[in-house]
C-alpha cells in the first residue's frame, strides 16, 4: 500500500483529519468535536476521542481501518498549546514520526501554502503569524479568550451580549441584537444570558457559534452591530500589520492571507481590506488551503517529501 501521511487541524470548535498519500494526493478527510485542551476535566477523554473519531472518517474514505494503518508522519496543529498533547498523540497515532505544534502554524502553511507571507486567523479566537524566507517567523494575538482574541467569533458575541446588557439597563443605546440573543439562548433576559455564559453549558465553542447574529444584525440596519463588525475587521488588521512589519520591510510585498469562519461575514472581512490597503507592501488574498491541508503539509515536510498537494 502507498505511503500515508496525516494532517491534523485541533480547534477549539472542531478537529479535522486529512490524509494524503506519496505524491499530494488527498484520499480522505474526517471531523470531529473540539480537541483544544487536556488538563480540564475529561479534556484528555474528548482529545482522544476527537482524534480516533476524524481519523477514522478519514480512513474509511478509502476503506482503510484505524488499527492497521500506519503513517509515514503525522503532524497535528493544536489549539490551546502542543507541550501537553505530544505523548498522548504519539502513544495513539501509528506513524514513523509525529510532530505537535499550534493551529496556528500549520493553518499559516495552508494559507501560503509553505511559501513566505502573512496569515491571520478568526476562528472562534483570533491570532496573526508571518513567515518570511529565511524560516524566520513572528506573531500578534493570540492571547485567549481572557486576554485577547480581538475580532475572533468569542469576541464579537461577548462584544453583542455587553451592548444587549447596556441597552438592558437602561445607559447603551437600542440593539436589535438584544432579541437575537435571548432567542438564541432561551433566556428571559440580556443578564440571564450573560450568567449562562459563565456556565458549562455554554463552553466558548458554543457562545462563539452565535457569532452569526451580530452579522444578521448589522445586514438589517443596526449600528451597534456593524460597529462592532467594523472595530473587529480593523483589529484583525492590527494583528496582520503587527506580525509582518516584524519581518518583512516597508518596500517588501508579503501576501496576507485571511482564514478562520469570521471572515464569512462580509463586513469583517471589507472592513479588514479597508484596513490592509493602508500598510505598506500588503496583499491581501484568500488562503490557498485550510488549516487541515497546512498540517498535511506539516507532515510532508516532517518527512522530506517534496509535493504539491492536489487539493
Amino acid at each position: 500500500m502507498t505511503e500515508l501521511f496525516l494532517g491534523i487541524d485541533g480547534g477549539q470548535s472542531a478537529t479535522k483529519a486529512v490524509i494524503g498519500d506519496g505524491v499530494g494526493r488527498i484520499l480522505g478527510r474526517g471531523k470531529a468535536g473540539p480537541c483544544n485542551h487536556v488538563q480540564t476535566g475529561d479534556g484528555r477523554g474528548k482529545l482522544e476521542a476527537a482524534v480516533k473519531a476524524s481519523v477514522s472518517e478519514a480512513l474509511a474514505a478509502f476503506n482503510a481501518g484505524w488499527e492497521e494503518t500506519r503513517f509515514r508522519a503525522a503532524c497535528f496543529g493544536m489549539s490551546g498549546g502542543p507541550a501537553d498533547k505530544q505523548a498522548i498523540l504519539e502513544a495513539m497515532i501509528a506513524a514513523d514520526a509525529v510532530e505537535t505544534t499550534t493551529d496556528a502554524q500549520t493553518a499559516l502553511l495552508g494559507a501560503t501554502g509553505g511559501e513566505p507571507g502573512v496569515m491571520v486567523i478568526a476562528g472562534t479566537g483570533s491570532i496573526a503569524l508571518a513567515r518570511d524566507a529565511q524560516g524566520r517567523q513572528a506573531r500578534a494575538g493570540g492571547w485567549g479568550y481572557a486576554f485577547g482574541d480581538e475580532g475572533g467569533a468569542y469576541d464579537l458575541v461577548r462584544q453583542a451580549t455587553r451592548a444587549a446588557l447596556r441597552m438592558e439597563e437602561g445607559w447603551g443605546p437600542q440593539t436589535v441584537m438584544h432579541a437575537a440573543l435571548l432567542e438564541a439562548t432561551g433566556c428571559a433576559t440580556a443578564n440571564d444570558a450573560m450568567h449562562a455564559f459563565y456556565t458549562d453549558g455554554w463552553p466558548r465553542n458554543r457562545t462563539a457559534a452565535l457569532a452569526p447574529l451580530v452579522t444578521e444584525a448589522a445586514e438589517a440596519g443596526d449600528e451597534i452591530a456593524a460597529g462592532i463588525l467594523e472595530t473587529a475587521g480593523a483589529e484583525l488588521a492590527r494583528y496582520a500589520a503587527a506580525a509582518r512589519n516584524q519581518l518583512f520591510s516597508p518596500i517588501e510585498t508579503a501576501p496576507v492571507a485571511y482564514v478562520g469562519g469570521v471572515f464569512r461575514s462580509r463586513p469583517v472581512l471589507e472592513s479588514f481590506e479597508r484596513s490592509m490597503r493602508v500598510v505598506p507592501g500588503c496583499a491581501v488574498t484568500a488562503p490557498r488551503f485550510a488549516p487541515d491541508v497546512g498540517a498535511l503539509l506539516g507532515a510532508y515536510q516532517l518527512a522530506g517529501v517534496q509535493t504539491e498537494i492536489q487539493a
